[in-house]
């Protein structure tokens, strides 16, 4: 295997140094490959066949349509349904207001999939509400943004399909069903942290558990849960793949905003669609993007000679799995997620193989990682819109965050050495 080591330096420190000279991370990824390819004397034309090649998949179609019923959902008056319906399943703990916002983020991430559209939805509302009852400001942006990770595990989620295309096609159907017991999982974490602080510091409780108000506002909110199953067991059943399925969803979607809850006009659906449009122009020019990195990672050998070096370093499973997870952590505070999955997962999934750990698993592992990611400085998008939002300092907000961050990690833990929790549904609708 031949290695040219002046065309791999000059491909990563380009791109480091672009990513530090604060460049759209899509423009740092294109041009640091453009000068490697020229580097190497081969055609330019190679950018342009490897562009279309990076978005001309079937599979890449429900990333469009998972975003477009995210968009229409989260501004059709759904947010309000949820908080109401997690208001009534957990309002009555100790910290109730805390413990709703966390199940709302479950309810609201299986419709959004996004923890930036989840931080700036529910924030927006349950934030100053919290604040309202005696939370601490920061306390209160904490708990929303952690918990808005949820929605990135919880399907369906358009980061899952994009790594099932980045790992070569893997069952999209089989991601879904592994997101949703760690998506639990991190929603009881997040609970027993904010429990423990609500109980130390006396916030509130809600009113007592209702039955009857329970089955009322689950009535309402029905509809916007329909959504998800639709989506899920279509796919998961084999009625139709996940592009299918997520066509399906967007129609649905604009009936019941539109004239069900009624959260939305023709004006309101046309300027929806105008943010979608912004959405989707950002992911996809980085979809096609990081398909000329890949290529320049692939024809270099970057992912063997990444693997050779951390076998190199020790051949402890254990100790392999936990450098995996630290490098994703580190990626994350420089780079958003979907370049990470993009770029990551050809170099890392091998390795992660190699130890035994399965294409789904490590996907699963890959997300949260990602997730936490979006939570640290200096890149982290959630951290910012909460901040942002509950306009409290960021310098603050991570203070408050750090239990939160240990929640989190003890779950990565958790889905890194204990398979069966993220292949569980996998294995037993397989």
């Amino acid at each position: 295997m031949a290695i040219n080591g002046t065309a791999i330096a000059i491909l990563l420190i380009s791109f480091l140094v672009l990513v530090m000279l604060r460049f759209q991370i899509a423009y740092a990824v294109a041009i640091s490959s453009i000068i490697c390819l020229l580097y190497q004397g081969l055609p330019l034309t190679t950018v342009c066949q490897q562009m279309v090649k990076g978005i001309s998949s079937f599979s890449l179609m429900a990333v469009p349509f998972f975003i477009t019923m995210g968009c229409i959902m989260g501004s059709g008056g759904i947010s309000e349904k949820l908080i109401a319906l997690a208001n009534s399943c957990v309002g009555w703990m100790t910290g109730g207001m805390a413990m709703v916002n966390i199940v709302a983020s479950y309810f609201f991430g299986g419709i959004s999939g996004s923890a930036a559209a989840d931080t700036a939805s529910l924030g927006s509302i349950l934030i100053p509400m919290m604040v309202e009852q005696g939370y601490d400001d920061d306390f209160s942006t904490a708990v929303t943004i952690t918990s808005s990770c949820e929605g990135l595990l919880v399907p369906p989620s358009h980061n899952m399909v994009i790594y099932a295309m980045s790992a070569g096609g893997i069952s999209v159907g089989s991601l879904f069903l592994a997101g949703y017991i760690p998506g639990a999982l991190l929603a009881i974490s997040l609970m027993v942290g904010s429990y423990i602080i609500s109980k130390k510091r006396n916030y509130p409780k809600g009113e007592k558990f209702s039955f009857k108000a329970f089955i009322k506002q689950f009535g309402v909110s029905i509809w916007a849960l329909a959504a998800i199953v639709i989506v899920v067991v279509g796919v998961v059943g084999g009625v139709f793949t996940a592009t299918e399925s997520a066509a399906i969803a967007v129609i649905y979607s604009l009936i019941v905003s539109v004239f069900i809850y009624k959260g939305l006009d023709l004006k309101g659906v046309w300027k929806t669609l105008e943010q979608c449009v912004d959405t989707l122009s950002i992911v996809l020019i980085l979809i096609s993007t990081s398909s000329i990195f890949g290529f320049c990672l692939t024809t270099l050998h970057v992912p063997d000679i990444a693997a050779n070096a951390i076998i190199g370093l020790t051949r402890n499973p254990i100790l392999i799995a936990l450098l995996l997870n630290l490098i994703l952590l580190v990626l994350g505070c420089i780079m958003d997620m979907a370049p990470i999955i993009l770029i990551a997962t050809p170099i890392l999934l091998p390795i992660a193989q190699s130890i035994g750990i399965h294409p789904i698993q490590f996907g699963i592992m890959l997300i949260l990682n990602c997730g936490i990611g979006l939570l640290t400085p200096p890149v982290g998008a959630v951290l910012f819109i909460g901040s942002a939002v509950g306009k409290v300092k960021m310098e603050r907000v991570v203070k408050a965050t750090l239990p939160f961050y240990l929640c989190m990690i003890v779950v990565l833990l958790l889905l890194t050495f204990v398979p069966e929790i993220s292949m569980l549904l996998p294995n037993l609708f397989a």
